[in-house]
């Protein structure tokens, strides 16, 4: 059976964009694809899976899931708006990304809005829950070896409790983003 340390160098939970690592020049769509590869990469599944296309992004726009492009480049406004994407098309719908990046679109066109300090905060965070995940699924796994020596039960077991970690998250997660749905709606309302 695989085990938590095996687990956790393939989920590469540290692949991150920091934002230092965006070139301060504007990028066309194949160098943005080329930046994500390079960074995200090794938490893929297999060969098959791609971290970003060109179809992805142009669906992003679209969908106006981040502020409008200029001159078919992308900035690093754009770049920290697609890794906050990302980040987030693993546990939620689309539309529910486009409700909670409203917000951040509408102040970064509409004010001062300080995205490089917000991001930083989100990477930060990031960091902290890479920790927390690391050690959670080092006791879990502890916690079901002492449960069963079947080792084809443990991995069922250890599946089944991971899945529940997850969708507990990811219905956490929907109940905020239709908290602020409902909020910008009583505003709107105002």
């Amino acid at each position: 059976m695989i085990n938590s340390a095996d687990i956790l160098q393939k989920l590469a939970l540290e692949s991150n964009i920091r934002q230092e690592e965006i070139p301060d020049i504007d990028l066309y769509m194949d160098q943005v694809i080329q930046l994500f590869d390079a960074k995200f990469e090794k938490s893929l599944r297999n060969t098959e899976e791609k971290v970003l296309t060109k179809t992805m992004i142009n669906n992003y726009a679209k969908g106006k899931l981040f502020i409008p492009i200029k001159n078919k480049k992308y900035s690093k406004e754009h770049i920290m708006l697609i890794s906050m994407i990302y980040q987030l098309k693993g546990a939620l719908s689309i539309n529910d990304i486009k409700a909670i990046l409203a917000p951040v679109n509408e102040r970064i066109e509409t004010e001062q809005f300080e995205l490089e300090s917000f991001y930083s905060t989100l990477i930060e965070l990031q960091q902290k829950n890479t920790n927390n995940i690391t050690d959670q699924i080092k006791r879990q796994e502890q916690e079901i070896e002492q449960l069963t020596t079947d080792e084809e039960l443990r991995q069922v077991l250890f599946i089944s409790a991971l899945a529940n970690i997850s969708n507990a998250y990811r219905k956490a997660a929907e109940i905020l983003v239709d908290d602020l749905l409902e909020s910008n709606k009583i505003k709107g309302e105002k």
